[in-house]
């Protein structure tokens, strides 16, 4: 072929930046209609799996994907044990991360477990992250690990762990909730570059932490504790219309507003609103919030008519999260203990294809002579 001929072949070949509307996998695990402003796990409309436990959505991706098939009290069972194992594992290497930011330390240790750890690698992957977390945490307040306790469910030793303490019912559900609701989102950037290297079988922990490291990027994972910010420099309710007046004016983006995919409300936001309003602490912060929102939504659409800005699913992150305990610096962490359900899920499908993922690019250089 000629060099007229190949660059032509060249620029009339299909380009989609950003990979948009490009089917790259077929999956069973999620569905997400962003027109519709719905979105599908494993079957299920995500309001109808809002009451259920983080172990019941578990057995619902993890079907027919594990070696042995376990439901929702095996995984409960399997995960206490897996926690203790993280723990036990995490000992000799958490001194070393003090210098580290939360989720760089979750990564580091992420990246110690080997692909050939004897545990199922699935469920290992999903216990560590509350064990390595929680504790990351502590160290950064001077505290010493809470070691995991294997009877407790999965959300409520991820409290305990963190806070040294029994936590509350409303807390364990709100966080149960939460990480239900991020467990798994379609071909989303962290999932994607997840199934890419699964696609090499470079093994379960070299996947997902190349889910981490992509759910790092504040355009993906890292934008739910700017939303407090911006909650904490509005900061009462007199100041609501002028500071988003004022921040519109600027340019500046309203955190917690408009989502690439959805062009109606996420989904996701009414399951987390809903979750919130069941906490007992923090209702005047809540309440706060909520007249932010119908503020920022008004203005939104009187400002910006011609674009579907409507509240995302960081917003009400931020409020869950801080209700519950979290720093907002461990907000990325916390995303990934949930979102680790869907990697894991993605990487054992990807797994079963045998096909590696291997798109092509194409080339706008110039040709050689």
């Amino acid at each position: 072929m000629t060099k007229t001929a190949t660059a032509a072949v060249l620029t009339a070949a299909h380009s989609a930046p950003g990979l948009d509307d490009v089917i790259a996998a077929e999956t069973r695990l999620s569905h997400v209609d962003g027109q519709a402003g719905e979105l599908v796990i494993a079957g299920h409309r995500l309001a109808d799996l809002a009451a259920s436990t983080f172990e019941e959505v578990l057995a619902l991706l993890w079907r027919d994907l594990l070696p042995m098939p376990m439901e929702a009290p095996e995984i409960r069972t399997a995960l206490g044990k897996a926690r203790e194992k993280a723990f036990a594992l995490m000992q000799p290497l958490l001194p070393g991360l003090r210098a580290l930011s939360p989720v760089e330390a979750l990564r580091l240790l992420l990246a110690a477990l080997p692909d050939e750890a004897r545990a199922p690698h699935a469920v290992l992957a999903v216990a560590a992250v509350p064990v390595f977390t929680a504790a990351i945490i502590r160290q950064a307040k001077g505290l010493a690990p809470v070691p995991p306790d294997a009877t407790r469910g999965h959300s409520e030793d991820f409290l305990c762990m963190l806070r040294n303490e029994t936590p509350t019912a409303d807390k364990v559900r709100a966080l149960d909730t939460y990480l239900v609701t991020v467990s798994d989102h379609g071909l989303n950037a962290s999932t994607f570059a997840a199934r890419v290297i699964a696609s090499t079988k470079a093994g379960m922990f070299s996947s997902v932490v190349g889910g981490l490291c992509a759910l790092k990027g504040p355009l993906h994972g890292g934008a739910p504790g700017p939303v407090l910010d911006m909650l904490d420099a509005i900061g009462s309710e007199r100041n609501i219309t002028g500071w988003l007046e004022d921040a519109l004016a600027r340019g500046a983006r309203l955190m917690g507003f408009g989502h690439r995919i959805y062009r109606v409300r996420d989904p996701r936001a009414d399951v987390l609103k809903a979750a919130v309003a069941a906490l007992q602490d923090g209702a005047g912060r809540i309440a706060f919030a909520g007249k932010v929102e119908a503020a920022a939504l008004a203005l939104l659409k009187e400002k910006k008519p011609l674009r579907p800005l409507q509240t995302n699913v960081e917003f009400y992150t931020a409020l869950v999260l801080e209700a519950v305990g979290f720093p907002r610096d461990s907000f990325t962490n916390v995303f990934a203990a949930g979102r680790m359900a869907g990697w894991t899920a993605h990487v054992l499908e990807q797994e079963q294809t045998g096909r590696l993922i291997r798109p092509q690019s194409r080339y706008v250089g110039p040709m050689p002579d």
